[in-house]
């Protein structure tokens, strides 16, 4: 049992990471038993903050190796935390680490569950993966390859597109995904199991054909069709609404059965909890139908509003998730009745959020705060963060709510890239000026106002 005291996280305290990671190699060879994760960082000093050491988070890790530049370092390490001192302005940070996912009851980090391994990082479970700067202003570019067994888990997936795959000895085989849009750590994904896939395609704006594909639990297919018409509906409304077009080549749902949250918008591999996926018409409401229509569009809105462009820190949480729920209720208003949609939210608001804003939960949409960062996944963050973003339009006419959504979309990015760095948007050359945007950027939250 645990016995430290917590710590409290405040605002004002905020400091920008003293190293970034411009990219992430993860290979994982899962097993019987355990998953070795071998992970390869190519990494530098922030230029704008003071040399120190370099702390990484971990949770249950076996360390296995430490390497810099291919050689054996000296470091120190916690039950949370990898110390290593001395390093040079730009380097190669290699480890080795053993996990048991088999074991992880928490559903954060890598996990076990009834049809394979899945993966949920949001807020801070990619720290129980391998050794990582796990907070939300270090991008970086991941290219991921998995190991498995071929029989028992013929499904390999990851964030991105496909590169390769191939078969190994023992009846084995691996998969390699490279995502060519930096994303913090919380976004990461991965999945390898015995999946049924319902695919499908989407031409864009542009002309691209994405590929679409929905896994769900063996025998299941049949209660698919509707998150992929959602998700289809979804990518158009976002096209016409606000100029966004997908970005990548591949975009994947998984549905599972153990999954912490009703989803996860993953870069181009959303995980679902199967209620906001599976669907029949012989045995779901009409109410049904219509959350799967807003939870599919509101983790494909999170492509844009969460994901390439993220938080600077969790105290953001309102800002990329109050957002995106505006945008699920703009979505949901067109698809359906503008009028009953809106009815059904205020009253959720008044059922749900005025009595924490009444309550001792009472906080403001963007917190001073937090001991445990998971404990403001609410209302207040989610509804009220919506309705302020509501306001805002309603203040400034949709015209000018579109004309600074297209202004956010290609905003800097927070300290300098690499200098070598280049737009990788499959979408540069289009019109809006959202596909214009050359990469991720963290940003500032105006400050709200208070909650009473």
């Amino acid at each position: 049992m645990k016995t430290d005291t917590p710590q409290t996280v405040y605002l004002k305290d905020y400091t920008a990471p003293a190293y970034l990671i411009d990219t992430v190699d993860l290979d994982f060879a899962i097993e019987t038993g355990g998953t070795t994760v071998s992970a390869t960082l190519a990494m530098r000093r922030n230029p704008a903050v003071a040399a120190q050491p370099l702390v990484l988070d971990g949770d249950e890790l076996k360390t296995l190796s430490v390497t810099v530049n291919r050689k054996k370092v000296p470091f120190s390490e916690t039950a949370g935390t990898l110390t290593i001192a001395d390093l040079p302005d730009a380097f190669t940070l290699e480890t080795v680490v053993r996990i048991d996912p088999d074991k992880n009851t928490r559903l954060s980090g890598m996990y076990r569950s009834a049809d394979g391994y899945f993966t949920q990082c949001e807020a801070q479970g990619f720290r129980r993966i391998t050794w990582f700067l796990d907070r939300p202003d270090v991008m970086s570019t991941y290219t991921v390859t998995l190991h498995a067994d071929k029989a028992t888990y013929p499904v390999l997936l990851a964030n991105g597109n496909p590169v390769a795959a191939g078969d190994e000895a023992d009846g084995r085989h691996w998969a390699k995904w490279a995502d060519p849009f930096k994303k913090p750590a919380y976004l990461f994904a991965v999945v390898a199991g015995k999946l049924d896939v319902l695919r499908d395609t989407f031409l864009t704006a542009s002309g691209r054909d994405v590929q679409l594909a929905i896994y769900v639990e063996p025998g299941k297919l049949d209660q698919c069709p509707h998150a992929m018409a959602a998700l289809q509906k979804s990518m158009k409304w976002d096209e016409e609404r606000f100029g966004l077009e997908c970005d990548l080549d591949h975009y994947m749902i998984v549905a599972v059965g153990d999954f912490n949250m009703g989803a996860m918008e993953n870069k181009g591999l959303n995980i679902f909890n199967t209620k906001y996926v599976l669907a029949r018409s012989d045995v779901a409401t009409d109410v049904d139908f219509e959350n799967i229509d807003r939870v599919v569009a509101h983790e494909y809105f999170h492509n844009w509003t969460g994901n390439r462009v993220t938080c600077r820190d969790w105290f953001q949480l309102s800002l990329k998730e109050g957002l995106t729920v505006f945008r699920d209720q703009e979505f949901g208003a067109d698809l359906h009745n503008r009028q009953t949609a809106r009815i059904r939210e205020v009253r959720g608001l008044r059922a749900a959020q005025f009595p924490e804003d009444a309550g001792p939960m009472a906080h403001p949409i963007r917190p001073a705060s937090f001991v445990e960062i998971n404990n403001f996944y609410t209302a207040t963050v989610y509804e009220k963060g919506a309705e302020v973003i509501r306001m805002i339009q309603t203040l400034i006419g949709r015209d000018g709510f579109r004309a600074g959504m297209d202004e956010y979309f290609i905003s800097s990015p927070p300290w300098p890239p690499p200098a070598n760095s280049t737009s990788r948007n499959s979408c540069a050359g289009t019109t809006s000026p959202a596909r214009r945007m050359s990469r991720s950027t963290a940003f500032s939250m105006p400050k709200p106002r208070p909650t009473r």
